[in-house]
């Protein structure tokens, strides 16, 4: 059996606020083979996010163990946690994250700048064509559409050909029939690389196209819909 690309072992996740110390993550436990995709749903405030976080290294568990594509989080420096995800994840928010001074090709090409990769202009260029904006290479953010910035954000986060991609509520930003296509994008991507898909959503149609469902409630998982049964 193989060793699955992601595995959350009892995290718990606290965070201080004014009120004091908050409970985030209550001993979550979590394995996502290759290959799979895997829908995260729950009412806002169940932790759904903040999973997701951890699992991308932008969040650190308070206790629990965090191995993600052969890596253990929780043993890795910050500088160690981003040369990981540059290596092996790519990440799509809801909120495109765009650099507004750069160009769609730049924006692209930028985690592959910081690999050092001489080829990082034209892989950029071949993601934009891929996501359907070859077109678009040289305009700023602020002269494309929601959907066009959505798929400038997807683009750059298939530039590295990550083995995981994880996704927090990305059409949140857009209307339906953009929403539909970036996630055809998506899904479509990560059929061709086998890649793994985790996805935040709010959306039960959106999460019905998943393999896998996994329903967070009061930071814990409450149900978790398709996932294999070890012999």
């Amino acid at each position: 059996m193989s060793k699955p690309v992601i595995h959350i072992g009892n995290v718990r996740l606290s965070l201080s606020s004014r009120a004091g110390l908050v409970d985030i993550l209550q001993g979550v436990t979590l394995s996502v083979d290759a290959g799979e995709s895997v829908a995260i749903t729950g009412p806002s405030g169940s932790g759904k996010t903040s999973l997701l976080m951890i699992m991308a290294g932008l969040e650190r568990a308070t206790s629990g163990r965090v191995n993600v594509a052969n890596h253990d989080f929780t043993a890795l420096s910050e500088d160690g946690l981003a040369l990981a995800r540059g290596e092996a994840i790519g990440i799509v928010f809801q909120s495109f994250h765009l650099v507004p001074t750069m160009t769609a090709i730049e924006n692209v090409a930028l985690p592959l700048e910081f690999q050092n990769r001489p080829d990082a202009f034209e892989q950029a260029k071949e993601r934009l064509a891929e996501v359907g904006l070859g077109h678009r290479l040289h305009h700023f953010p602020a002269q494309l559409s929601g959907g066009e910035q959505q798929r400038v954000a997807l683009a750059r986060a298939l530039a590295p050909k990550p083995r995981l991609l994880l996704a927090d509520e990305p059409t949140g930003n857009l209307d339906g029939a953009t929403g539909t296509q970036v996630m055809d994008l998506i899904f479509s991507a990560q059929t061709r690389r086998n890649a793994t898909l985790v996805l935040v959503t709010h959306d039960p149609a959106l999460a019905s196209r998943c393999s896998r469902i996994v329903r967070m409630a009061d930071g814990a998982i409450a149900s978790d819909t398709g996932a294999r049964v070890a012999a």
